[in-house]
């Protein structure tokens, strides 16, 4: 599989150094992917999270998030009522994937209800149940895991109604195993998540540089929307709207610390400035975030300036701190709670807001502070770090210039990944300011 992989991307169409899949080498991609997963990962998950069955259930228009990450790629949505059924038999090593639907679920997932034996689906769900006789069944619900909480309350209480009393004690809240899912990531995933960071880096690059900005001239708003149609020129999507901000001087802008939701638009950029941006891509139904800083050279400068790149080297430091800090087993308030006061010892001042990256921007996993829950977050940042996951390891350090008399803010944001040889970034990272116009050496990561 991972040489499929590898071989499709070097067939596609190419964008500067990197590699877009036409639609239907990607359907390739993720079919076999799905396939790994159901068959290699799945199994290992159900066994650690202590489930023999997993019961799925969506409509069309109306999925369930951990379902639609399951969607076989040419099923945008579900069909009419989908439900899907893995039965793990731990003894024999074996996983059945089962759909109590009127066709196949793609390639992956073999259709188990024939409507002219039995007209009403939800008693072949029953007889699928009785047949296999589980000893846990788990149905997504969660309190705190948005992602983990998707079967709707019509279709939760049917199917109590219809479910045999020996069985309603067997069902629980399969909030671990839809969040293990969610989270963990096979060696071929990371193949292409490699691929997918290199095309984000690519495009910021494209974006703060003088073939998209003429200072003067150009605008914050001009940049986002510039970067909103590069993806939608390659094929690609982004998760959220892209965000470009300016600091710059006290005298200039007035000794103002942007908060997350204050960014003026449409600032006309100007040379002296230091640009931020917050982009991310979703590509192979994986998810990309990213904040990188570029300045805006002065005429007669080489280089930014020494404060500058030195205020860099401190949100670097801050970043460090915190992957040194990263565990198995350890929780996301406790990696928080550390590296936060290991970096104020030093003398930095920062702020961590460090959230699960996959098959969501905003994923399932551990949540690593909040930008406005430095204090450590109820739950979501209880649950332990597991291997094999990615992160968006995103922060902050405040940084007093004296030049501009003011603080700035250094932003970043990379996609790391834990695994059991410890953490490493996906593809790099920003440790040298990008330039306006592009000076050697000078390249961002």
């Amino acid at each position: 599989m991972k040489y499929l992989v590898l071989l499709l991307f070097l067939t596609s169409v190419s964008i500067q150094s990197q590699q877009i899949l036409p639609q239907r080498q990607r359907a390739e991609v993720i079919d076999n992917v799905l396939k790994e997963r159901f068959n290699t990962l799945l199994p290992r998950l159900m066994d650690e999270t202590g489930f023999d069955m997993w019961i799925l259930i969506s409509r069309e228009y109306n999925e369930d998030p951990v379902l639609k990450t399951m969607l076989p790629a040419t099923w945008l949505n579900a069909r009419r009522r989908t439900i899907v059924v893995f039965y793990r038999d731990k003894a024999n090593n074996t996983i059945e994937k089962l759909a109590v639907a009127r066709y196949n679920f793609g390639e992956n997932i073999i259709s188990a209800w024939d409507k002219e034996k039995e007209p009403d689906q939800w008693k072949r769900l029953i007889e699928i149940i009785e047949e296999r006789k589980p000893m846990s069944i788990g149905l997504n619900y969660s309190e705190h895991f948005n992602i983990c909480d998707g079967i709707v309350k019509t279709d939760y209480e049917t199917f109590l109604s219809y479910l045999p009393k020996s069985y309603i004690k067997k069902v629980k809240s399969a909030e671990k195993l839809a969040i293990a899912w969610i989270e963990t990531r096979t060696d071929t995933e990371m193949v292409i998540y490699n691929q997918l960071v290199d095309i984000t880096h690519k495009i910021i690059a494209e974006a703060f540089s003088e073939e998209v900005v003429t200072p003067g001239v150009t605008t914050t708003t001009d940049v986002e929307w510039w970067m909103r149609d590069k993806v939608t020129s390659l094929g690609l999507k982004t998760w959220f709207h892209p965000t470009v901000d300016v600091q710059r001087t006290a005298e200039e802008l007035g000794n103002h610390l942007y908060a997350f939701s204050n960014r003026p638009e449409n600032m006309v950029i100007l040379p002296g400035d230091l640009l931020h941006c917050d982009f991310g891509i979703t590509y192979l139904r994986l998810n990309t975030d990213c904040q990188e800083l570029a300045y805006v050279l002065k005429p007669n400068e080489t280089e930014p300036p020494k404060f500058l790149q030195d205020a860099l080297k401190d949100g670097n430091r801050v970043q460090d701190i915190f992957t040194n800090n990263f565990e198995t087993g350890k929780t996301g308030n406790k990696i928080l709670s550390e590296s936060l006061g290991q970096a104020k010892s030093e003398g930095l001042r920062p702020a961590i807001y460090t959230h699960p990256l996959g098959s969501y921007g905003h994923s399932s996993g551990t949540t690593i502070g909040m930008w406005d829950a430095q204090g450590g977050v109820p739950v979501n940042g209880d649950y332990p770090l597991h291997e094999n996951t990615v992160y968006a390891i995103e922060l902050n350090t405040t940084v007093n210039i004296p030049e501009w008399k003011r603080d700035i803010r250094i932003m970043l944001e990379e996609a790391g990944f834990w695994g059991e040889d410890g953490f490493r970034y996906v593809n790099g990272r920003q440790t040298s300011l990008l330039t306006i116009p592009k000076v050697k050496g000078h390249l961002g990561n």
